[in-house]
C-alpha cells in the first residue's frame, strides 16, 4: 500500500455533530472554527519514569483530550534533538527523539487519535536546524563543500566584527564566528540554532521533503514555527533603531536588546510568499491537510493577512492576545484591525502557549477564580477563527514559580531576574494531587507546584463548577452553534470593561456580550429583537426589558429574532 493511499485511509471520520447544522457537501473544512489542543510532550505525561513526558504518555491520555470536545491536537516538536531549545533545534526531521519514544509510537498515537475523531497537527521548524544537524556539520567545514551555501554565512567587517547589527531574540548578536570558514553564521534564536539559507533552492526542496514525510505518514496538518523567519535580506542591511517608547511586544521588553530594533531585514522578506505557495501546493496533494503559521513581525496582523491569502497558509496566528492586556478596548481593537486587513484569510486565536506566562495569571492575576478563568477561554472560542488551547488552560493553571536553580530555559537563565523565561508555563500537567501529580514515577524535569496539584484533573472532575467542567460544557454547547464557529464578526461599541460583538452566518445572528470586570455591569440592548440563548459553562447575564445585565465575569448570548 502506498504512503499516499495509506494517508487517506488514516484520516479520521468526521464527527457527525460537527456538521449538524450544515449540508455536509457544503460544510467548511475541518480546520475552520476548530479547537486545537496544544500538547507540549515534555510536560504532558511520562510513561517510562524518566521524568520527561513522551508519546506513549500522550496516547494513554487521549480519551481525556477527546472528552474535552476539541477537534485536533497539536504536538510540539518530538524530533531528534540535542534539546538546546527543547526540541526546536532539530538534528533529524524524520526521526523521533528516543526521549519521546519511537516512530512506531508516533504511528500508534496517530491511529488512536484518528480513531477518536481527533486530527493531528505537528510542529515543523523550517527556518533553522541544530548545530549538530548533518547539514550544518558539513556546511561549516569549508566554503566549497556541497552544502556550503545551505546556511546563512557572511564575512566579517574589516575590523572582524559581525557583518551587521542583527540581534538574536535570545539576546546578543545574531551572528556566531566559525573559525573553519573564517565567517559568521546567522542565528535568529540560540547560537545552537543556525538559520538555513532559503534563497538556495536545494534548501527549500529539502524543507518541503521534511513536511512531505509526515503528510505521507498521515498527519492532518502542520504548525509552522517562526514561519516568517525563513528568508533574510540578501544585502544584509542593518536594522534601523527603534525609539524607546515603541520597545514593547510579547517577550521583548526593554530589558532585551532585541526590542531596540525594527526587524525589517532579518525576517518577513517578500521571497517568503513564493515559498508559502510551494508549501501550499504540497499540502493540496494531501486533501484535508492544513497549515497553521506562527507569525511574529513588526506588523504581525498585516503579515498574517498576507500569509493567509488564497494559495498560501490555511491559518495564521500572532501574539496580540498573548500580552498582559485583557481590556475590552485592546481585544476590540485587535479584532477590528485584523478583520480590516485579513480579507479572505482565516485567523487562529491563542491566549496561552508554551512561550508566554499562563493566561490565568497574565490576565487574571493572583486571585482569579473559576468564573473569570472560564470566561477567558470562552471569549477566545467565541471570536471568528480557530482556537489553540494550551494544555492546562482548561484547568486554569496559574503561572508556576520556578526557582533559579531549577530553571531549564536558556532564555530565562539569560535574562533572570527581570524575565524568568518560559519554564513557568511548561511545568508538568497535574493529573492528580499526588507528590508527582500523576505525571511521572520519577523526578519531573521541572518542579510541579503544590497549587497545581490542588487543581488537578482528578480534583476538578469531582467539582461540577470547576474550570475544567465549565470548559467542557462550553465547548459542547459551542459545537452546536454554527454561527460561533464559522460566522462573520462585527464588533460593537461598548464601555469598558464590557465587550460585545455579533456573529452572523446566513440568516442567523448571535449577540455576544462579556463583562470582563469584577463588578456587575449593564448596557442597553442593541437594536432588534433578541432572545437569550441558553449556554453552558459561564455565569449568565439576563435581559431586563431593553437592558442587558451581566454579573461579574459573566456573559450573555442572544439570538436575533427575525420575525417576532
Amino acid at each position: 500500500m502506498s504512503a499516499e493511499v495509506r494517508t487517506q485511509e488514516n484520516r479520521p471520520a468526521a464527527r457527525t455533530s460537527l456538521d449538524a447544522h450544515a449540508d455536509p457537501a457544503a460544510a467548511p473544512p475541518w480546520w475552520r472554527g476548530a479547537v486545537i489542543y496544544q500538547i507540549y510532550p515534555r510536560s504532558f505525561a511520562d510513561s517510562d519514569g524518566d521524568g520527561v513526558g513522551d508519546l506513549p504518555g500522550i496516547l494513554a491520555h487521549l480519551d481525556y483530550v477527546a472528552g474535552l470536545g476539541v477537534d485536533a491536537i497539536w504536538i510540539a516538536p518530538f524530533f531528534k534533538s540535542p534539546m538546546a531549545d527543547f526540541g526546536y533545534d532539530i538534528t533529524d526531521y524524520h526521526a523521533v527523539d528516543p526521549l519521546f519514544g519511537t516512530l512506531a509510537d508516533f504511528d500508534r498515537l496517530l491511529a488512536a487519535a484518528h480513531a477518536r475523531g481527533l486530527r493531528v497537527i505537528i510542529d515543523q521548524v523550517l527556518s533553522h536546524t541544530s548545530v549538530e544537524h548533518a547539514w550544518f556539520r558539513e556546511s561549516r567545514e569549508s566554503r566549497d563543500n556541497p552544502r556550503a551555501d545551505w546556511y546563512v554565512w557572511a564575512d566579517p567587517k574589516p575590523d572582524g566584527t559581525p557583518p551587521n547589527n542583527w540581534l538574536s531574540i535570545f539576546g546578543g548578536p545574531a551572528w556566531t564566528w566559525e573559525p573553519r570558514r573564517h565567517q559568521y553564521y546567522l542565528h535568529n534564536f540560540l547560537d545552537a540554532q543556525p538559520d538555513l539559507n532559503f534563497h538556495n533552492p536545494a534548501v527549500r526542496a529539502a524543507a518541503l521533503e521534511n513536511v512531505r514525510f509526515w503528510l505521507a505518514r498521515g498527519v492532518d496538518g502542520v504548525r509552522l514555527d517562526a514561519i516568517n523567519f525563513c528568508f533574510h535580506d540578501r544585502l544584509l542591511r542593518d536594522n534601523p533603531p527603534k525609539p524607546a517608547h515603541e520597545r514593547t511586544g510579547r517577550g521583548f521588553s526593554p530589558d532585551n536588546p532585541y526590542a531596540y530594533q525594527y526587524h525589517w531585514h532579518n525576517n518577513t522578506q517578500p521571497e517568503n510568499l513564493m515559498f508559502l505557495e510551494e508549501l501550499r501546493a504540497l499540502l493540496d496533494r494531501y486533501p484535508g491537510s492544513a497549515a497553521l503559521g506562527e507569525i511574529s513581525s513588526e506588523d504581525s496582523l498585516a503579515t498574517m493577512a498576507e500569509y493567509t491569502q488564497p494559495g498560501r497558509l490555511h491559518m495564521g496566528y500572532s501574539f496580540e492576545l498573548l500580552t498582559d492586556d485583557y481590556s475590552a478596548s485592546h481585544i476590540r481593537a485587535t479584532v477590528e484591525n485584523l478583520e480590516r486587513v485579513l480579507g479572505e484569510g482565516w485567523p487562529c486565536w491563542a491566549i496561552s502557549n508554551h512561550d508566554v506566562a499562563r493566561v490565568a495569571s497574565r490576565w487574571g492575576g493572583a486571585q482569579a477564580g473559576a468564573a473569570q478563568i472560564a470566561q477567558m477561554s470562552a471569549l477566545a472560542l467565541s471570536l471568528r477563527g480557530s482556537v489553540c488551547v494550551y494544555q492546562g488552560e482548561e484547568l486554569g493553571l496559574p503561572e508556576a514559580e520556578v526557582p533559579f536553580e531549577a530553571l531549564r530555559d536558556p532564555y530565562g537563565i539569560a535574562f533572570w531576574p527581570n524575565f524568568k523565561g518560559r519554564d513557568g508555563c511548561r511545568t508538568p500537567m497535574p493529573w492528580n494531587d499526588s507528590a508527582q501529580a500523576g505525571f511521572t514515577n520519577g523526578r519531573p524535569w521541572l518542579p510541579i507546584p503544590a497549587v497545581h496539584r490542588r487543581i488537578s484533573v482528578a480534583r476538578q472532575e469531582r467539582d461540577e463548577i470547576s474550570v475544567l467542567q465549565r470548559f467542557r460544557r462550553f465547548l459542547t454547547w459551542r459545537r452546536g452553534q454554527p454561527a460561533l464557529r464559522w460566522g462573520v464578526v462585527h464588533m460593537l461599541a461598548t464601555p469598558e470593561p464590557l465587550l460585545g460583538f455579533t456573529r452572523c452566518l446566513g440568516e442567523e445572528e448571535i449577540l455576544v456580550l462579556f463583562n470582563l470586570g469584577a463588578a456587575p455591569g449593564a448596557l442597553p440592548l442593541p437594536p432588534g429583537n433578541w432572545t437569550p440563548l441558553p449556554h453552558a459553562g459561564l455565569d449568565a447575564g439576563s435581559l431586563q426589558g431593553r437592558e442587558v445585565r451581566l454579573p461579574a465575569y459573566g456573559a450573555l448570548f442572544a439570538r436575533k429574532v427575525k420575525n417576532p
